[in-house]
C-alpha cells in the first residue's frame, strides 16, 4: 500500500487543500484540482520545515518525520517483490500469471522454484473458475506459506476484490495485504487462519 495524507498544500497558481496520495510511481493531489506527478517531477524532491517540496516548488505540509518518511519513499521506490516479501531461499511457484519478467525477478531475488511446501504462490484468477480452483491450491502451501491472487485491475477487472476475498475466505484463507503487482494487475495476499491455541 502506498502513503496517503490530508494536506495543505502550496502551488505556483496559489495554495489549495486536499489529500495526497503516493502509490509508486505517481504522487496525486486531490482538492481544487487534481495534480498529478511522477517521472522527472519527482527527480529532485526534498523535505523542507516539515514539507515535502518538489523542483517546481510545489509544497505539501506533512511534519518533519512525515515527510521524511513521504520523501524516502518516493526517492527509493521498493520494487515490487520487496513490497511482496520475497527473501532468498523462498520456494515459490508461479500459474496462469503472465508477466515475463517475475520468474527472472524471483531468480534474482535467490528464490527457488518448488511444486510444493511452497512459501509464496502466485495464482492468477480472473473468473469465477479461477476463484473456485483456489482450494486445490492450499495443500500447496507450507504450514505458514502464502498465496498470492494476481488479477487484472481497473476497467479491465473481470472480477471484484470482494469476490476474491470472498472465494479465498470460503476456503479457510484471510486476507493480510495487497500490492499493486503490475501497470495492469493487482496481487491480494492470503494466509491459513491461525487455529486458536489451547
Amino acid at each position: 500500500m502506498g502513503k496517503e495524507a490530508e494536506v495543505q498544500a502550496i502551488f505556483a497558481d496559489g495554495p489549495d487543500q486536499g489529500r495526497l496520495q503516493y502509490e509508486a510511481p505517481k504522487l496525486v493531489f486531490r482538492g481544487g484540482q487534481r495534480r498529478v506527478f511522477e517521472g522527472e517531477a519527482l527527480k529532485g524532491l526534498r523535505t523542507e520545515a516539515g514539507d515535502l517540496v518538489l523542483a517546481d516548488g510545489s509544497r505539501f505540509t506533512l511534519g518533519e518525520k512525515p515527510a521524511a518518511s513521504w520523501a524516502a519513499a518516493i526517492l527509493n521506490p521498493k520494487g515490487r517483490l520487496e513490497k511482496i516479501g520475497v527473501k532468498p531461499g523462498m520456494r515459490v511457484a508461479v500459474q496462469g500469471v503472465e508477466d515475463a519478467d517475475l520468474a527472472r525477478e524471483l531468480a534474482g531475488a535467490g528464490a527457488i522454484q518448488a511444486d510444493d511446501q511452497l512459501d509464496l504462490l502466485f495464482y492468477a484468477a480472473d473468473s469465477p473458475a479461477e476463484l473456485a480452483a483456489i482450494e486445490g491450491l492450499i495443500p500447496l502451501l507450507a504450514e505458514r506459506g502464502a498465496l498470492w491472487i494476481v488479477s487484472r485491475k481497473g476497467k479491465a477487472a473481470t472480477v471484484k476484490d470482494i469476490e476474491v476475498m470472498a472465494a479465498a475466505k470460503a476456503f479457510g484463507l484471510v486476507d493480510n495485504k495487497v500490492v499493486g503487482f503490475s501497470e495492469t494487475h493487482t496481487a491480494l495476499r492470503f494466509v491459513r487462519r491461525r487455529k486458536p491455541e489451547g
